[in-house]
């Protein structure tokens, strides 16, 4: 199979698809590897190490794509790469289409199989390919409201931490799963004061067993939301519905008894956001106010640490990369379930229910198509 690897197009988007220990598993098994140059640059990776590895490196992204019989991204195509979508061609990449109406019909027309990360499951049924990256963006909802929170940068002037003598900022986690636990960490070892809010009660006592005294743990309902986001500097939108749009849970009146320049990290944003006044952002104009509450909705929060996250990213995707250029597409995800389930197009369908529901899209199970 000829695998391609195209620089990362998406606004201030630096993380690459494989780095040379991946390239080196596909040449060793006979495959080719086209890599655009400098596509891993960002992330700290040369052409050389690429080359050393056994990839070809290519001058322009328009000859990856057009000689790899799959792609293997980190983000979603954007409009500028739709016309190198083909049939046939699989796209191995974070799509979150439920939100993304005009890229789910690229894919279609195109008859492009988008195979998305954020939907292979796991034995346990966890997504393991989601989880690194939000690690990342759960730690990172910390760092980034911290920032924010500072009077220079738009916020109402909050150490999170405080310091001995003036009481600490107020953290309000919406999700306790792999990002809302991954933001509590951090908020916690700054010293902040933190609620978690969920609807697993399971989970919640999960939380509190790792945790312990050092948070609080709140059963997610709107009374409850709107009680501890009203008491907040800075809330986290962590909440994940696999493959389907986010549910809004913070209303945009339970943002008017925030207090003027909190902040609001909304990490669901790839789905469409849990918070009613989220709407996508870019590292370059990451923020925006309503209600006098700074909204914070970069798509690509890792992005901003590649280093870190192509290498903690390409741990969890290599494996299914090897499996689909050495069994091919068909057999493939015959012999294996999970990656089955990573399938979110083929020939022109929509083959993931959750995306199809959402975009009121006729939804066609992959196994009657193959």
């Amino acid at each position: 199979m000829i695998v391609g690897l195209p620089r990362e197009v998406k606004d201030h988007e630096y993380r690459v698809g494989l780095v040379p220990a991946g390239v080196k598993l596909l040449t060793s098994s006979g495959h080719t590897v086209l890599v655009e140059h400098a596509a891993g640059e960002e992330s700290g990776v040369t052409d050389r190490e690429y080359i050393g590895a056994g990839a070809d490196i290519i001058s322009t992204a328009d000859e990856v794509w057009s000689r790899a019989d799959m792609i293997v991204k980190v983000k979603e195509p954007i409009a500028s790469e739709y016309g190198r979508l083909r049939d046939g061609l699989i796209l191995l990449t974070y799509l979150h289409l439920a939100p993304a109406r005009e890229l789910t019909q690229a894919l279609l027309t195109s008859g492009v199989t988008g195979v998305a990360y954020e939907t292979i499951t796991n034995q346990l049924g966890h997504l393991p390919l989601l989880t690194p990256m939000s690690e990342v963006a759960g730690r990172m909802s910390i760092q980034v409201g911290a920032t924010y929170l500072e009077k220079i940068n738009g916020g109402r002037g909050i150490l999170l931490g405080g310091v001995p003598g003036v009481v600490p900022g107020r953290v309000t986690i919406i999700g306790g799963g792999v990002v809302g636990t991954n933001a509590a960490k951090m908020a916690v070892g700054l010293g902040a004061t933190v609620v978690i809010v969920d609807r697993d009660l399971e989970r919640l006592r999960s939380l509190d067993d790792i945790f312990g005294s050092r948070i609080r743990t709140l059963s997610s309902n709107p009374y409850n939301i709107a009680e501890s986001v009203a008491d907040s500097d800075l809330v986290v939108g962590a909440v994940l519905v696999p493959g389907a749009a986010a549910p809004k849970l913070v209303t945009r009146e339970m943002l008017r008894a925030m207090p003027r320049g909190s902040v609001i990290v909304d990490v669901a944003v790839d789905q469409g956001g849990c918070i009613e006044t989220t709407h996508p952002t870019t590292h370059s104009e990451p923020t925006f106010y309503v209600e006098n509450v700074l909204h914070y909705g970069v798509t690509n929060m890792p992005g901003a640490v590649p280093r870190t996250s192509t290498f903690a990213l390409t741990n969890a995707t290599l494996p299914f990369v090897l499996k689909l250029a050495n069994k091919g597409f068909a057999e493939a995800v015959k012999s294996d379930a999970h990656l089955k389930n990573g399938v979110n197009t083929y020939k022109g369908r929509v083959v993931y229910e959750a995306v199809a529901k959402d975009q009121d899209l006729p939804y066609s199970p992959i196994d009657r198509l193959m």
